[in-house]
């Protein structure tokens, strides 16, 4: 009897510790769990300007979050961007929220803060007991630099005289650095080169009006700073109106049958098309994509001016397309496509060793769409030029060449009825007129001059 009374005793504080101590684990475990919160928070950059929108992410998948506060210290002063609570079930319950994401945007001057130097400061509590009750606490601090002055531009180059299909130089001086500055000629964006003077604040951009853009079109330096404050400076000029000349083609069957099956690797349904119907894909569909490849290789110029002087022609040769050219492509009587030759046909002899145009680095020295057997040379703050329809190259990317070197010989690979070479030059992403740089007067006046005054007056 006294055994069984003292089993049931047993089993009663058995019972009564599992009941009291259950509880007590249990709060040990969920609600004085001491996991801080999670905070995703980064900056673009050190520097604020005139608006910045942070994205800020918090959670707690235990507790559950309580509260946010997020503002910037500068000085003695605190300025509040962004403070809440979040809803909570009650004492043992916890925080009814586990994650949630803001987008903060600071105006300094709307607020009233000075530039300088300040930091941005977030404070994230959870729902755990820890802190007397007050959750764990979450602390990321930055330090920023409020700078809300835009940049300062100063052209210093007077005239820009601009062809249509040409290229031009604008020299200018920037207040401070700024990771983006350059030329916009309405869409099309030109970046600008420091280096070439000692001052690091002077800055050149080539820059090119398309065949296409005539009176009317905008130009202007545009320079954004480490901030993102941005300027925009009006660039004086005089766009040059040019005729350009109107070609027609007439398809013969003999050329279509023996150049198209040249393309049947690029063109994998080439043996369901007519001869007709693989002309209108090179000449339509591979001349875009042979653009877009030339876009990629063009898109990381060298920031040092190699080139010195004029561009040197393919000797001893005759003009037979020029730049520009609008040519209409007939097959029997029908007009069947439109095109702009974008380049200078010249030819010589066949097979005539073709020359680098100037100093620079060989970027590109292989077979290109409609363009065939193609070197392009890297002449430096954002000048290319381009040879295609070559028989043999004789470079390799990555290659130094001076000026007069041979790169390859002439021929009519690609997209060419005839041995000849096709020659382009390129600022930046798009084609100009070499004839302005094969001229010595052109180059004096629109490059060399400008140089010459900026190191007197302004460099």
């Amino acid at each position: 009897m006294k055994s069984h009374t003292r089993n049931i005793r047993s089993w009663f504080f058995a019972v009564l510790g599992l009941v009291v101590l259950v509880p007590v684990i249990w709060i040990l475990i969920v609600r004085l769990e001491g996991e801080k919160p999670a905070v995703t928070f980064q900056l673009p950059g050190p520097a604020l300007g005139i608006s910045q929108t942070f994205s800020v992410t918090v959670a707690d998948n235990k507790s559950g979050l309580r509260s946010i506060w997020f503002g910037l210290l500068s000085g003695t002063k605190q300025y509040v961007l962004l403070q809440e609570n979040f809803p909570g079930s009650g004492f043992l319950g916890g925080g009814d929220v586990e994650k949630e994401s803001f987008r903060v945007t600071l105006e300094p001057r709307e607020l009233g803060i000075e530039d300088g130097q300040a930091t941005l400061r977030i404070v994230v509590r959870d729902f755990s007991w820890r802190g007397r009750l007050k959750g764990n606490q979450a602390v990321v601090e930055k330090p920023v630099i409020i700078d809300t002055k835009p940049p300062v531009i100063d052209i210093l180059t007077r005239f820009h005289n601009v062809a249509q299909g040409g290229a031009a130089l604008v020299i200018y001086r920037l207040s401070e650095a700024c990771p983006k500055n350059g030329v916009h000629v309405e869409e099309d964006f030109y970046p600008g080169f420091s280096g070439y003077f000692k001052d690091p604040g002077l800055f050149m951009a080539f820059f090119a009006l398309r065949y296409d853009q005539g009176r009317g079109t905008k130009m202007f330096v545009q320079a954004t700073d480490a901030a993102g404050n941005r300027s925009v400076a009006a660039i004086p000029h005089y766009i040059i109106k040019k005729r350009f000349r109107k070609d027609k083609i007439t398809l013969s069957d003999r050329f279509l049958s023996a150049k198209m099956p040249e393309f049947s690797n690029e063109l994998p349904q080439a043996s369901r098309l007519s001869p007709v119907e693989i002309f209108l894909k090179v000449n339509r569909d591979l001349r875009r994509e042979s653009y877009k490849k030339i876009k990629e290789l063009v898109s990381h110029p060298d920031s040092k001016m190699h080139w010195n002087g004029i561009f040197l022609r393919l000797p001893n040769s005759a003009r037979k397309a020029g730049f520009a050219d609008h040519r209409d492509y007939f097959y029997g009587q029908k007009k069947i496509d439109s095109q702009v030759h974008l380049g200078i046909d010249l030819a010589s002899i066949a097979r005539s060793k073709v020359l680098a145009a100037n100093n620079g680095r060989i970027v590109f020295s292989d077979k290109l769409g409609i363009y065939g057997n193609t070197v392009i040379i890297d002449h430096g703050f954002g000048i290319f030029s381009m040879y295609s329809h070559l028989s043999a190259i004789q470079v390799q990317p990555g290659q130094m060449v001076s000026k007069g070197d041979i790169i390859g010989l002439t021929g009519s690979s690609g997209l060419a009825g005839g041995d000849h070479l096709h020659f382009s030059i390129l600022i930046h992403h798009t084609f100009v007129n070499p004839v302005e740089w094969w001229d010595a007067s052109w180059i004096e006046n629109n490059v060399l001059s400008k140089i010459k005054d900026v190191e007197t007056y302004g460099g």
